[in-house]
């Protein structure tokens, strides 16, 4: 096996980065949608929309990874690499404007008061923010680890 970055692409540390983003982009998903009217702010729906790709996007490279430490160890391919660099990098900007959007609105909202946004409701708005930063720093942090993996290739 070649030197080994910790958190690239075929190593346990990316197996665990990559469940943490598909579990903190489930979380907030389901804290945003369930018996909630989501739709009546854009950023919420903004939200709910990077989730819904960082989600499959996660999953996939779980399998890729999870099939690298369990089974057999698959050579690092530049291209690929930087497909799966560029992939991140672009969800983990999209996850952190939906979660800095969220993350306003939902404050916005608890500053006007009860009308707009019981507590109960809005604090499923911040978990679902809180749960989509985590998945951002995962997100962000496995980028970083390949992209300093791709000039040893």
């Amino acid at each position: 096996m070649e030197d080994e970055v910790p958190g690239s692409m075929g190593t346990s540390a990316s197996l665990a980065l990559r469940l943490g983003q598909a579990f903190f982009s489930t979380a907030s998903l389901l804290f945003m949608c369930l018996r909630i009217d989501f739709y009546n702010y854009t950023a919420f729906s903004y939200l709910v929309t990077v989730m819904g790709l960082m989600i499959p996007w996660s999953l996939t490279l779980v399998m890729v990874d999870a099939y690298s430490v369990f089974i057999k160890y698959l050579p690092h391919q530049p291209r690929i690499l930087l497909v799966i660099i560029a992939g991140d990098w672009v969800l983990s900007f999209l996850s952190l404007a939906a979660a800095c959007a969220t993350a306003s609105v939902t404050d916005l909202l608890v500053e006007a008061g009860g009308s707009f946004c019981p507590a109960k409701l809005c604090s499923r708005f911040q978990l679902s923010a809180t749960m989509a930063f985590l998945s951002w720093f995962l997100s962000f942090a496995s980028s970083l680890f390949n992209l300093w993996l791709l000039p040893s290739l």
